[in-house]
């Protein structure tokens, strides 16, 4: 990823998650100091175990629900990436208050102590699950339906209370609306693991996979390295119009559930050719999903000259390597 953004310094809340520590691993590499700040509660120690004796990282095991631990972690800091976040429509149904203290109240205390510190601006994670019960497509940012979930629900507070907040304090925001992100060091175990890693571990391990319903349904999968791109891109506008808004940061292509079994087969018979033959079962469908999803990237193209290199084919080639390497 050839744009260039050096001698900043950055903090990542949820930094040792998923899509915090392969920001981290970009951010450094291009020369940048990175603070993560993180409970450990989804992240990994293992996805930043290597960057410990990097003299430009620094890692602060806190909680964005202690205002404390907020005010700390952002001193001297230029931007901020608020990834840290209880994820999961499943999760948020099951217990609806601990994913509001998280997602709600810890954005909120993120955000004040991102105002008190001064940064020059707060760039978050915000969801397509905020289009809820919109059946338009594609998904363009202006139109959203009622939230579906408690999860939906704390993303959408959380781009309103971004709103406010740069209406109110002058404080920089851009929200990213990420759609179906996957790729390396993304969990497959647990409850609550996200469907491509989940399916590549079944599918190694030689069992069948159960899809929610008949397989139909669709989804815009975005590889990281497009979302990685998206976040760089948001610290370096110059461009007025791009900020204070919200974005889609997504592929913009839509595939069904089975096209995404046919391509991890595919992808896995390579390195193991009796994966072809393995077998799917189909469930019924889960609560709180929308049927299909598809978003148009417009918006972030013709703004922040977005521009994903990463189908979900190519994506799935990138990611497939380091599962069968790691897991």
């Amino acid at each position: 990823m050839n744009i260039q953004l050096t001698n900043k310094r950055i903090l990542i809340t949820g930094g040792a998650g998923f899509i915090g520590s392969n920001l981290s691993e970009v951010l450094l590499e291009k020369g940048n100091t990175v603070i993560c700040l993180d409970n450990l509660a989804t992240g990994r120690k293992e996805n930043i175990a290597h960057f410990l004796s990097n003299p430009n990282y620094t890692f602060i095991e806190g909680d964005i629900r202690n205002l404390t631990d907020c005010h700390q972690s952002v001193k001297n800091v230029d931007y901020v990436l608020h990834q840290a976040a209880l994820g999961s429509v499943p999760r948020s149904i099951k217990d609806p208050i601990t994913s509001n203290d998280v997602n709600v109240s810890g954005f909120l205390n993120m955000l004040v102590a991102s105002r008190d510190a001064g940064v020059k601006r707060f760039i978050y994670a915000a969801s397509s699950s905020t289009y809820g019960d919109s059946e338009s497509l594609p998904k363009v940012e202006e139109t959203i339906g009622k939230p579906l979930s408690p999860y939906a629900i704390t993303k959408y507070v959380n781009e309103l209370y971004a709103d406010v907040f740069s209406k109110t304090y002058g404080l920089e925001t851009i929200g990213l609306r990420y759609f179906n992100v996957f790729g390396r060091k993304q969990d497959p175990n647990g409850a609550y693991a996200a469907v491509i890693p989940k399916f590549v571990s079944q599918f190694m391990a030689g069992e069948s996979p159960i899809i929610n319903g008949d397989g139909e349904y669709s989804r815009d999968f975005t590889y990281i390295d497009n979302v990685i791109q998206a976040n760089i891109l948001c610290m370096l506008t110059e461009n007025k119009e791009a900020i204070n808004t919200v974005y889609n940061v997504a592929f913009g292509e839509r595939n069904t559930l089975n096209d995404l079994i046919t391509y991890l087969k595919e992808s896995l018979s390579e390195f193991d050719p009796k994966i072809k033959d393995i077998q799917v079962a189909y469930g019924p469908n889960r609560v709180g999903d929308i049927p299909h999803s598809l978003a148009s990237i417009d918006k972030a193209k013709n703004l922040l000259n977005y521009s994903p290199q990463y189908s979900l084919k190519k994506g799935l080639e990138e990611a497939i390597k380091w599962y069968w390497n790691n897991l």
